[in-house]
């Protein structure tokens, strides 16, 4: 059997680009060898913004898919989307004094220095990621897509006359044709394809903590100062701790099997007693970590390949994966069915940028890794 669409990866990204392709009457395959969402589309905070990114390349792309999350949320029954507000507020620890709430301010009230509103209702959202994941997945399953759990070692190409094309991808030592493929494996995209003329994708790693509030929360606070932690408060209680990321490394760890040190997880937890007294006594629920992929400038890599017909990249969102993903699977749905992306200019993300790059700097050197 010969795919029109095989896609490389189940989180976000590709349960999107899925999604919309599915909508567009085109049943695509889904390889992952973790399942769905295993990794950062499971784990991440699902934090949606829909100016920070204003003026940026990314900013379009990422005002478009913010309204697409709401859209989604509605289409898709999704529970934990909701809107909330955030503030960034200034910390120095405790300082002996008693704790005291400050107007303005939900949930911190140790050691607050200063405060400033970063959003309201109107500009900020959230929604567990892992919870939209599964559901893209389950409405393209719906409408005849197909998923298999196997890893994905090599993309094949063929001569076509002057040209080179996809001919299909290895999948657990298994040649399975297709007409197009979509790389979208986030950090670990670099090690299932060979040759291609791609910069190395890293990933970020990033550790955070489940904490169970006695009450619901409605307010994110990214704090300045005891190494600027940022919270999510998610809907009946539940409230996500992140911060103090790592340096941006090729990953080793494989997907879902991330490692999770001690010694961040437990900053994390102790950070929140510096600062909050009701997230203090929290009842931590889980620790858990996960990598953020990133592109050596900083932009996604959303396009298609021009120098191999057939093949598709999207990946790189770094921090705004789970906001921009909606929009990245629409575009490439567009770009795959119509020939271009339509929704938005994806011209900043050409992955065609890279087009020079030592042998050494290709992707496809641990291509049996994924």
């Amino acid at each position: 059997m010969c795919f029109k669409v095989v896609i490389c990866g189940a989180g976000v990204v590709g349960s999107s680009v899925a999604y919309f392709l599915s909508k567009r009457g085109v049943p695509a395959a889904i390889v992952d060898r973790a399942g769905v969402a295993p990794a950062a589309s499971g784990k991440a905070g699902g934090f949606l913004a829909k100016d920070w990114n204003d003026g940026t390349p990314i900013g379009p792309l990422a005002s478009l898919s913010f309204s697409l999350h709401e859209e989604l949320a509605q289409t898709l029954g999704l529970d934990s989307y909701r809107r909330l507000s955030c503030h960034q507020v200034a910390v120095s620890g405790p300082s002996g004094s008693e704790p005291k709430r400050v107007d303005g301010v939900e949930w911190v009230d140790i050691g607050v220095q200063g405060h400033a509103v970063m959003g309201t209702e109107k500009t900020i959202a959230q929604v567990h990621p892992k919870q939209l994941t599964e559901a893209l997945m389950k409405s393209a399953l719906d409408h005849g897509c197909s998923f298999h759990v196997g890893v994905v070692q090599e993309i094949k190409t063929e001569l076509r006359g002057d040209s080179k094309h996809v001919a299909g991808v290895i999948v657990d030592s298994q040649f399975v044709p297709c007409e197009k493929v979509v790389i979208a494996m986030g950090p670990w995209s670099s090690q299932c394809t060979q040759g291609l003329k791609l910069p190395p994708m890293l990933g970020q790693k990033y550790h955070s903590v489940l904490m169970q509030n006695e009450r619901e929360l409605s307010q994110a606070i990214f704090f300045h100062g005891l190494g600027d932690p940022e919270v999510y408060p998610r809907p009946k209680g539940e409230v996500y701790v992140t911060g103090f990321p790592d340096t941006p490394v090729a990953v080793e760890d494989l997907p879902g099997q991330e490692v999770v040190r001690p010694d961040v997880v437990n900053r994390l937890t102790e950070t929140m007693k510096l600062v909050s007294t009701e997230l203090g006594r929290a009842e931590v629920t889980r620790y858990q970590a996960c990598y953020l992929p990133i592109s050596v400038d900083g932009l996604p890599l959303i396009g298609k390949l021009e120098e191999v017909e057939g093949v598709y990249i999207a990946t790189g969102h770094g921090c705004w994966g789970i906001l921009n993903g909606p929009a990245t699977g629409l575009v490439m749905s567009e770009l795959i069915v119509d020939g271009v992306a339509k929704s938005v200019d994806i011209s900043p993300f050409d992955p065609n940028r890279f087009k020079v790059f030592d042998d050494m700097h290709r992707v496809g050197s641990s291509a049996d890794s994924c």
